[in-house]
């Protein structure tokens, strides 16, 4: 299963490059939204290698993850891959800098399961994929607007 979207932003690309590569932040709001997320890699600079294992709850079950960073290409997105014991994920992110100011942003999620039960989860994602698809679309709509508002108050200030 893919979702993917992609949004405008008004700012330069080295600048969103930062931002999509700010791990610790991402960090933070995951703990901030109740998932269990640590570091496990030693690299003293970010880059391929890097790893997180990660636990939440997703309907009603402990989920856990180990997540690597396999490709960091600055300033024009960053590829990640996720596994479970019954999925593997792979998360996108493509920059293309459209002007010295502006910058598309597009992001990939590609699910694929292992086991029946998470082919089961997959099918059953599948059948609200139009919500999810929207609801995917609304949180990358989201973080691009929250990008440029940074970008743009730090322009001012």
């Amino acid at each position: 299963m893919k979702f993917s979207s992609h949004e405008d932003i008004e700012a330069p690309i080295e600048e969103i490059f930062g931002d999509v590569t700010d791990f610790q932040a991402f960090e933070r709001q995951a703990l901030r939204r109740g998932a269990e997320v640590q570091r496990v890699d030693d690299l003293t600079r970010p880059g391929p290698g890097m790893m997180w294992d990660a636990a939440f709850d997703l309907r009603g079950k402990r989920r856990e993850i180990t997540i690597e960073l396999i490709r960091l290409d600055p300033p024009n997105g960053l590829l990640a891959e996720s596994r479970s014991p019954g999925m593997e994920g792979r998360f996108e992110v493509d920059l293309v800098a459209l002007s010295r100011s502006r910058t598309r942003l597009s992001v990939t999620l590609s699910l694929e399961p292992k086991t029946l039960s998470a082919r089961l989860l997959v099918q059953s994602m599948k059948l609200a994929r139009k919500s999810l698809t929207r609801r995917f679309r609304k949180r990358v709509a989201g973080f691009a607007t929250e990008l440029e508002n940074r970008h743009k108050k730090a322009g001012l200030a």
